[in-house]
């Protein structure tokens, strides 16, 4: 299956959503089984204790739920704030959230507290900059100083008046919720279920095409893509392969020669893997602490894989460092957890 399919069903009862790349999977979203906040879903809150040996407060949430803010300063018990979700609760633990909102739609995204007026730098032709440059003066004109504005590369493709719709939506909303900070603990804005985080995100560049009929998971295969995301072997080129090992305290990942035996199997199973482990971790919903154990190769080499471990990470939306070896010979990184793991969502 050649090209750029954006496929919307349902996976097991639940909303779900497929980007397949040339028979390959980039993107995959499923509702949760629960009531579990979304990421993107905004609360009324209010601040309850800080726990300053952790850097930051608890606030209460509806329902008796807690959120943890990694924040402090000029936060006094008992006021009312405006948080955001960033990713899945860990078991046994407090919601992550924070006072940064972000309001996207599929052409912008308005960044209270920000301000400023900003174009994609994806977007290179000055006569649409001008274009898109006017069009967000006046689709900002009378907003709160404070509040910035992002014009998303989406919008090289799109019509213009597509873009100030979307704009003035968003507007309409944004000030709706900021203006609504007084009262219980409340539910503000939810976060995009998996079908409406596909049209958001997953259109551009555009796709070849966009599947919404039932079956459309079952047509083009994705259940069994899924299900080798289930499996904990990777198959890399040339006979070598991925071991990816989730524990409670870090994601643990081993790098295989296999069947390769020429003299730079090493470095190509290494560079194939580092390639691949973004796309890995990421439809895994897979983050925190990460452990890479490279298959052996000259520190001379080491320098290659940083680049190519650079390269493969860069596109990616979620938070991630890069640390560096380790004495052992351990290549360590973290990824912000921006997802419910898929072993969850599957279970």
């Amino acid at each position: 299956m050649k090209g750029r399919v954006v496929i919307l069903d349902t996976f097991d009862g639940r909303d779900a959503a497929a980007l397949v790349v040339d028979g390959q999977l980039e993107e995959l979203a499923i509702d949760p089984k629960g009531d579990e906040a979304l990421p993107g879903a905004i609360y009324r809150a209010v601040a309850d204790r800080p726990m300053k040996g952790q850097g930051g407060i608890f606030v209460k949430l509806p329902g008796g739920a807690s959120g943890f803010l990694r924040q402090i300063s000029g936060i006094a018990p008992g006021q009312r704030l405006l948080v955001q979700v960033t990713g899945p609760a860990e078991p046994g633990k407090a919601l992550p959230v924070t006072t940064r909102l972000l309001f996207k739609g599929r052409f912008a995204i308005l960044t209270p507290g920000a301000p400023g007026l900003n174009i994609s730098r994806r977007i290179h032709d000055d006569d649409l900059r001008a274009d898109l440059d006017d069009l967000a003066k006046a689709g900002m004109a009378g907003a709160d100083e404070t509040l910035g504005l992002i014009l998303r590369s989406a919008c090289a493709e799109a019509d213009l008046d597509e873009v100030a719709e979307d704009l003035a939506q968003l507007r309409a909303l944004a000030e709706a919720v900021l203006a609504d900070v007084a009262g219980d603990p409340e539910l503000l804005f939810d976060g995009p279920g998996a079908h409406d985080l596909a049209l958001r995100d997953w259109l551009e560049p555009a796709p070849d095409e966009v599947v919404s009929a039932p079956g459309g998971f079952a047509d083009h295969g994705v259940a069994d893509l899924i299900a080798d995301l289930a499996r904990t072997r990777v198959p890399l080129p040339a006979g070598g392969h991925l071991m990816i090992e989730p524990t409670r305290a870090l994601v643990a990942i081993d790098v295989n020669t296999g069947t390769d035996t020429s003299p730079a199997a090493a470095l190509k199973a290494n560079i194939a893997a580092a390639r691949d482990l973004p796309r890995q971790l990421r439809l895994r919903g897979l983050g925190g602490q990460i452990v890479v154990d490279f298959a052996p190769l000259p520190k001379k080499d080491r320098a290659i894989l940083d680049q190519v471990l650079k390269a493969a990470f860069k596109t990616e939306g979620a938070d991630v460092n890069l640390a560096g070896w380790t004495n052992l010979g351990l290549f360590e990184m973290t990824r912000r957890r921006d997802r419910l793991p898929l072993s969850e969502l599957l279970a």
